[in-house]
């Protein structure tokens, strides 16, 4: 299975979300960071790029300490095949694959609340004191996962808490065969296959 290069995956974010989309406050949040590549998947069909899902290595700062998280997204789907449930598939995917690595805790996302909710459980629940560098409505911010409450004692991190890139030496562990029997998953639901994403 041949990896999709990062300049179509971008061409693709372009007609999904428009070229001002790095003016957003989730580009701002993962700043000039590289996306996890265990966690990065395209749907081809073909030579056919429909869509494309990456996560991001970010942090959650406060003045005592940083938290490494996950940042879900963007998530792409080519225009004329939204509403085929492609999206979906490639969130559940990069959810079922941060599992496997012990992520699964640590995930976050800005998305529709109602969506997000319904069909993976992300809330806002432990977000109502994160701060982000960029406008955001609070209810579009969400996580999953309980390593923030399990960080915070089963409080909601101090008030003071910000998202952003992570400083150097704050790094997600991720265990040494992490990528193992996930570089290349397949999709028995879809027709089409996951493929990882190039970096860039």
């Amino acid at each position: 299975m041949n990896a999709v290069p990062h300049a179509e995956v971008e061409t693709l974010l372009d007609r999904a979300f428009g070229q001002d989309r790095h003016g957003r406050t989730a580009y701002m949040i993962r700043g000039d960071g590289i996306a996890i590549q265990a966690l990065s998947f395209a749907a081809v069909s073909g030579d056919v790029l429909l869509g494309s899902i990456q996560c991001w290595p970010i942090a959650l700062m406060t003045a005592q300490a940083a938290l490494p998280l996950v940042m879900v997204g963007p998530v792409a789907v080519a225009p004329g095949h939204q509403g085929d449930g492609i999206g979906r598939a490639l969130v559940a995917r990069a959810l079922e694959v941060a599992a496997t690595g012990d992520l699964g805790d640590a995930l976050m996302l800005i998305g529709d609340p109602d969506y997000y909710g319904r069909f993976f459980g992300f809330s806002a629940e432990r977000t109502a004191a994160w701060r982000a560098p960029g406008p955001v409505e609070r209810h579009r911010l969400l996580a999953l996962g309980g390593r923030t409450r399990r960080r915070w004692n089963a409080r909601p991190a101090p008030r003071r808490s910000r998202l952003t890139t992570p400083q150097r030496g704050l790094t997600l562990r991720l265990p040494r065969d992490f990528t193992r029997g996930h570089a290349h998953p397949t999709s028995r639901s879809c027709l089409w296959t996951p493929s990882p994403i190039l970096p860039r």
